[in-house]
């Protein structure tokens, strides 16, 4: 009795795949791939500092191409050095974007410089952080940019230049408040 039991329990099993049922929904919402860079989105703007001098600009993160690529907007302007007649201004685009079967994003950077750099992606333990640095395959200086939601939600950027051979040295800050 027992053996027609277990026998009966078997078949019953494989039932549903035998007539194609699919099998039961997973319990939660689905994972979002964007959830560490949600943080970000939004109209951002502020002040820095650095070696261009004291500037201000602004940042916009919002995501495009039905949600596949976060695309980041970013202006800058610092006025006049002492025995200066123009300022420095300053824009770019960065695209971050997964490539298929990965898990961690990527992003690639233009710049009006004519500046072009892949970033790895990366995520500190500290929530609501994430770090871009230039792809350590490519010629020349390397970069860094870091995003920290603060306590009382601004966020703290810093752009790092590692010249070739040489360690990482802040050379822009900034604080950005939601516009």
């Amino acid at each position: 009795m027992k053996r027609l039991m277990l026998v009966a329990a078997v078949l019953l099993a494989g039932a549903g795949q035998i007539f194609g049922q699919a099998p039961a929904p997973q319990s939660g919402p689905p994972l979002d791939p964007w959830a560490r860079l949600n943080f970000l989105v939004g109209e951002w703007i502020g002040v820095g500092s650095g070696a261009p001098g004291e500037g201000m600009g602004g940042t916009t993160f919002a995501f495009g191409l039905d949600k596949s690529v976060l695309v980041r907007t970013n202006w800058a302007k610092f006025p006049p050095k002492p025995g200066e007649k123009t300022g420095v201004s300053h824009e770019d685009v960065m695209y971050f974007y997964f490539e298929a079967g990965q898990d961690a994003p990527r992003a690639i950077y233009f710049d009006n410089e004519k500046h072009v750099i892949q970033y790895l992606v990366a995520f500190p333990s500290k929530p609501n952080t994430v770090m871009t640095e230039s792809d350590p395959g490519q010629k020349g200086p390397r970069y860094r940019m870091t995003y920290e939601l603060n306590a009382d939600k601004t966020l703290k950027t810093v752009f790092f230049v590692a010249p070739p051979g040489q360690d990482f040295k802040p050379y822009v800050e900034g604080t950005l408040k939601r516009k």
